[in-house]
């Protein structure tokens, strides 16, 4: 019984220095954390104007349910965590079809579970300072938005729950590489789908209302929506149905590629490695 956790944690501890290894590295790229930054600033600008001209314009204190200061506080939010994300499904498409998937093979590693690892560290580098400048900016302009011990909690619940759902749905997409020509595509129509179905630009409430039910049901939301709601505005019944559904999409999307690696895996042996 010793052996076989002393083995269980010898796995896990690999997987842990991997996604350092990866969060490590990534600080090393002081150009494209600088581009990140620059661009993340003026997409706030723009967008912090176009809110303050929408407020204005209707007179309203409240939009959906969010003063400007939340607002624009959600849209840093957002933003980081689209900006944060990896080019999960470029790498894997890419390893498909030079054949480096065949070396993982032979590897005391799952191939699925390094590349989420090695993701995450790598995301949550780029989130970070993400967050960082978004939090800067929002507060030069509109100050803090009130943000108590709940909110932060219930924040980073859900947090690494949506990095998952999303590396899972890049995974798949790369994964498609051993059928499809080319997966650019899906790559492009999963990530709009995810800005706009996921609420990036626009919060849940102001979509229409027969569109608001389905739209919070989908993945997309659990990955940029939750969090960032759950940050400006917390609340114990929506906390919690967001981690169900998390949980309900990383189950469905773990098993799908379960499914499909495995799969593909033998459509690597069947083709001689």
């Amino acid at each position: 019984m010793k052996t076989v956790i002393k083995a269980g944690l010898s796995t896990v501890n690999k997987y842990w220095w991997i996604a350092l290894t990866s969060a490590k590295s990534n600080l090393a790229y002081f150009a494209e954390i600088g581009s990140r930054v620059f661009f993340l600033g003026v997409i706030l600008y723009i967008f912090l104007r176009l809110w303050q001209v929408t407020y204005g314009q209707t007179g309203s204190q409240t939009l959906g349910g969010f003063t400007l200061p939340q607002m624009l506080w959600y849209l840093a939010i957002t933003e980081s965590i689209i900006l944060s994300g990896p080019r999960v499904a470029q790498s894997v498409d890419q390893d498909v079809r030079t054949g480096a998937i065949s070396i993982h093979f032979i590897r005391p590693l799952s191939y699925p579970l390094y590349c989420m690892f090695n993701t995450l560290g790598e995301r949550t580098v780029r989130f970070a300072v993400n967050a960082s400048v978004g939090a800067l900016i929002a507060f030069l302009f509109v100050g803090f938005v009130p943000v108590n011990a709940m909110s932060i909690l219930f924040f980073l619940a859900v947090l690494p729950l949506a990095f998952v759902i999303d590396f899972l749905g890049n995974f798949l997409i790369g994964l498609a590489a051993f059928w499809l020509e080319d997966t650019n595509g899906l790559v492009l129509i999963y990530s709009r789908l995810t800005m706009i179905l996921g609420g990036m630009l626009i919060p849940m409430e102001l979509f229409p209302d027969n569109w608001q039910n389905v739209l919070k049901f989908l993945p997309f939301s659990a990955i940029v929506y939750a969090p960032a709601r759950l940050f400006v505005d917390p609340n114990l019944i929506f906390f919690q149905a967001v981690i169900v559904r998390q949980l309900v999409a990383c189950l469905v999307f773990g098993l799908a590629v379960f499914a499909v690696y495995r799969i593909a895996s033998r459509r690597v042996f069947a083709n001689g490695g």
